[in-house]
């Protein structure tokens, strides 16, 4: 078969074509079941499916639509007046101070962006420690680079926290780089700062690279002090981080990101930006500027997002063995449902019986097979949204073992 010639990174892998695949976003069930009239929380897409598009961001695009202009390339890095504008951003959000002409390139989304950020640092037989939940790509992401995801637990007694000594434990002569999403994607935990001080410090000691993706860092509720670690203490010359404007700003349609890293590891990329990713669209480029330098698209989303995360937690805390924290940050709960039977148990009820589209937590690692995650973030309207979760949260109420 033709298929026994390709390599071991990609071999096993299923779209949905020959088998059936439960991971939300592979292959094209769930755009079936939408036109079927099925709800999807299953996308980290703010507001998904209604329109959201901010107004300062719809005017510059459509009056770059009537210039003619978003026909051409901007320079493979990234148009200047994107990068300037997420320069500025750094500066003000997360205390790095960066050239947009040096430590910055732009990248179509930040899924495309975290592989790209991995790979010139990863060869066969290297290893990466994952904390475990994670999100999926950074599991998969390293075997497509030719190495191995280590799975480091986090636990649910903990805060879903860093334990320092499960790092330690599982480092090797192969270890190569520890790559982390922060907030956490699934469990919407804020690593603290006295957690990231002693994994940088780890990291350090250990000659060790640290790619980041801070996808969902600008929702964070609570007081809870957000770290953005390539900041700390000898930790700007070995670390990449990942940025998105899909997750805060509501932009995920867009496909934008970007790579933020010291000028020495910037120069690789950039000399391999348009052989690996191409010029990002030009129109979707003029929308992330204007959304990046728009000051009130995030202290209205906060409020939107901080109202929904507590009439979730309100309705699912009230489901016979289903049990759950406040979201810390983001878009996202995560809902231990082991005593419902479990993830797979649990997603395959709210599909049957529901008709609502959730993650099962196993796609999240090995921790989360008691869990599910659903995206609150979705529909636009809070009063929808509570119909949805009531519904959710009735299919439930008898499955307690």
């Amino acid at each position: 078969m033709i298929t026994d010639k390709i390599n071991r990174r990609f071999s096993g892998l299923q779209g949905g074509l020959f088998s059936k695949v439960t991971k939300a976003d592979v292959g094209g069930d769930i755009g079936r079941l939408m036109a079927e009239g099925y709800v999807n929380l299953g996308w980290a897409d703010p507001f998904f499916p209604d329109p959201s598009m901010p107004e300062s961001v719809k005017d510059a695009m459509m009056s770059a639509l009537a210039s003619g202009t978003p026909s051409h390339y901007t320079m493979p890095i990234g148009s200047i007046a994107l990068r300037e504008a997420a320069a500025k951003k750094c500066a003000r959000v997360n205390g790095l101070k960066v050239a947009p002409d040096r430590n910055i390139v732009i990248t179509p989304g930040s899924d495309s962006g975290l592989l790209f950020a991995m790979e010139p640092f990863l060869a066969e037989g290297d290893e990466v420690l994952v904390p475990d939940p994670s999100y999926p790509s950074n599991f998969l992401n390293c075997r497509l680079c030719g190495a191995a995801a280590v799975h480091v637990p986090l636990r649910a007694e903990n805060g879903w926290q860093f334990e320092i000594g499960e790092f330690e434990r599982r480092l090797t002569p192969r270890t190569k780089m520890v790559l982390v999403t922060n907030p956490n994607n699934p469990t919407s935990t804020v690593f603290c700062r006295e957690g990231w001080e002693a994994l940088c410090s780890f990291i350090v000691k250990n000659d060790l690279v640290l790619v980041c993706d801070q996808a969902f860092e600008d929702h964070v509720f609570d007081g809870r002090e957000m770290i953005t670690p390539a900041a700390l203490p000898g930790m700007w010359e070995r670390t990449v981080t990942t940025f998105s404007i899909s997750k805060g700003l509501g932009l995920s349609g867009l496909r934008v990101g970007y790579l933020v890293a010291d000028d020495r590891l910037m120069d690789i990329y950039y000399g391999a930006t348009v052989n690996v990713l191409g010029a990002p669209n030009t129109l979707a480029q003029i929308g992330a500027a204007a959304a990046l330098s728009d000051p009130d698209i995030l202290p209205a989303y906060n409020a939107r997002l901080d109202r929904r995360r507590r009439m979730v937690y309100d309705i699912f805390s009230a489901v016979p063995g289903l049990r759950m924290e406040l979201p810390e940050s983001g878009i996202l709960a995560w809902m231990n449902v082991g005593e419902l039977g479990g993830g797979d148990a649990v997603a395959a009820r709210l599909l049957e019986k529901a008709h609502i589209m959730v993650n099962a937590g196993v796609n999240y690692g090995e921790q989360g097979r008691d869990y599910i995650r659903l995206v609150y973030g979705c529909i636009a309207d809070d009063d929808e949204a509570r119909e949805v979760y009531l519904r959710a949260a009735a299919a439930l109420s008898g499955m307690r073992r």
